[in-house]
């Protein structure tokens, strides 16, 4: 249900929902099937059992307002409930299957997910995020199938008034995961330098990188400035940071600012040695920077795995020049970009990357100038911060038409969450009032996690295996003094503490477990 579009059901309605077993029930009597049947919910459709049992599984019935058909699933009761919906399928080959599902929820159960359960294995679940508006959310999940049979399983822990919905359900041979679990440490080494201090989970000080990477992570994105004032993010820090990711065994990102501070859409500030010369100079600048830090990379044993020619290029790079007023120029530097990742080497995978995580029409517009222009490249990389740039449902429209559109893999190359409203050097946070939070995602440890998760499970359902995964924007950029945003001024403060997934303390939060995931 959604919302006052609820309509209670009586008995008789949930005992004749067609095809679904529930909880109480012993799954060996479902009727035997190797795809499930009625995935849509509808009433009336032939071929299943039908089933009731007592207790709170008058909580799960099906009514009116399906995604595609006329009825849809649904978990709601008066007062808590806990209900499991489910299918046993059997006569499978042996190998891996995917459940996807279309859901809504209204948030705050103790917990609400699609499972695939008693598969051989162990259990696999995806849990439901709030969802805004009505929007529906295709989530996935996928199982390794040993013994021919595995059970479907739809399930709310709820407190009273808590809903959800389900509707159109597939079950397919294949497998999602997602490749890239990431954090941009850019900032890291000038916090060290500072002092700051990192623990564990448990509260065992130790190194930020390995931490992180024990946690699951396996990409390290660090951007490059040309000359900063500070000598931070130059070609000299990048390459030892690099070092630090690949004796871990962690892949890099390499993010070219084209600048010597940030570059972002509101930004995009030629690096001073740069600043007089012409746009045919700026290609040759591009090209020679971009293959100079990556050449070096290469030189000393840590090639790059992904290149971002620019960062969050909304509306160009280098400007004026590069400005998305003059298309044909901003392609030609962003080809020069390109082409030099790929002289150094070609298996470097090449990104563009743009801050419009859930603006359809803005992606679409920006990329199909791209392509008639000729820039090459290999991934669409989007900035996706839930309080700036739309809803989830918003987030996966955008993400799955990219990439059928231009047939390429999408990134969530930015992505936090706050875990806490306070403030812990003085200068005001980047998200700092309730009123800027995302709703069903509050400040707290438990909130960050629960963005990061449902960021990541959208990013994985993305059809085709095209959903590489995210990467989550300065982990461990905790306040200590002197490590502010501001390159050229010390005192200048952190605007981002809490969104970092270390708390106050240094201890890291639950957030950084979604870097296992798989």
């Amino acid at each position: 249900m959604y919302g006052t579009t609820h309509t209670r059901r009586a008995a008789g309605t949930v005992a004749a929902l067609s095809g679904l077993l529930f909880a109480a029930l012993p799954a060996q009597a479902a009727h035997a099937a190797t795809t499930p049947a009625n995935p849509g919910f509808e009433s009336g459709s032939t071929g299943w059992s039908t089933y009731s049992a007592g207790g709170q599984t008058a909580a799960s019935f099906t009514e009116a307002g399906g995604r595609t058909g006329s009825t849809r699933l649904s978990h709601w009761s008066a007062s808590a409930y806990k209900v499991e919906t489910y299918q046993y399928l059997s006569g499978l080959t042996d190998g891996t299957y995917t459940l996807s599902a279309w859901v809504r929820s209204g948030g705050g159960q103790n917990s609400a997910y699609i499972a695939l359960r008693n598969c051989g294995g162990a259990e696999q679940r995806t849990d439901l995020p709030p969802t805004a508006n009505g929007a529906w959310i295709r989530l996935v999940t996928s199982v390794k199938v040993t013994g021919g049979a595995c059970t479907v399983s739809l399930n709310s822990d709820a407190h009273a008034g808590e809903w959800a919905n389900f509707d159109d359900i597939t079950f397919t041979q294949g497998t999602t995961g997602l490749s890239v679990r990431g954090g941009d440490l850019s900032t890291l080494p000038k916090n060290e330098a500072h002092g700051a201090v990192y623990r564990d989970a448990s509260g065992t000080a130790g190194d930020a990188m390995t931490i992180l990477k024990n946690s699951g992570m396996n990409y390290v994105r660090l951007k490059v400035w040309v000359n900063p004032a500070d000598g931070y993010n130059n070609k000299a820090r990048v390459l030892a940071m690099a070092k630090r990711a690949k004796a871990l065994g962690m892949k890099t990102l390499i993010d070219f600012h084209y600048s010597d501070a940030w570059a972002d859409p509101g930004k995009q500030v030629k690096p001073a040695a740069w600043a007089g010369h012409s746009y045919s100079r700026l290609r040759t600048d591009v090209y020679n920077h971009t293959y100079d830090v990556l050449n070096a990379l290469k030189a000393q044993g840590t090639t790059a795995d992904m290149v971002q020619i620019g960062n969050e290029t909304n509306a160009g790079m280098l400007w004026p020049e590069g400005s998305t007023d003059n298309w044909s120029q901003l392609a030609g530097l962003l080809t020069s970009g390109a082409n030099a990742a790929k002289a150094v080497s070609s298996g470097t995978k090449v990104a563009l990357h743009l801050a419009k995580g859930g603006d359809n029409a803005g992606t679409r517009w920006w990329f199909d100038n791209a392509v008639s222009q000729g820039v090459p490249f290999d991934v669409i990389a989007l900035s996706y911060y839930g309080y700036w740039h739309g809803s989830l449902s918003e987030l996966q429209t955008n993400l799955d038409d990219t990439a059928s559109r231009y047939g390429k893999p999408v990134l969530v190359a930015e992505t936090a969450y706050a875990h806490t409203l306070a403030d812990d050097d003085g200068l005001e946070n980047n998200v700092a009032t309730a009123s800027q939070l995302v709703t069903g995602y509050p400040a707290t440890p438990a909130g960050q996690a629960a963005n990061l998760r449902d960021v990541m499970n959208v990013v994985e359902a993305v059809p085709n295996g095209r959903g590489l995964g995210a990467v989550y924007w300065e982990p461990a950029w905790t306040a200590v003094t002197g490590s502010g945003w501001d390159p050229a001024d010390p005192s200048s403060g952190n605007a981002w503490e809490n969104q970092a997934v270390f708390d106050y303390d240094g201890k890291l939060l639950p957030a950084a477990s979604w870097f296992s995931h798989r």
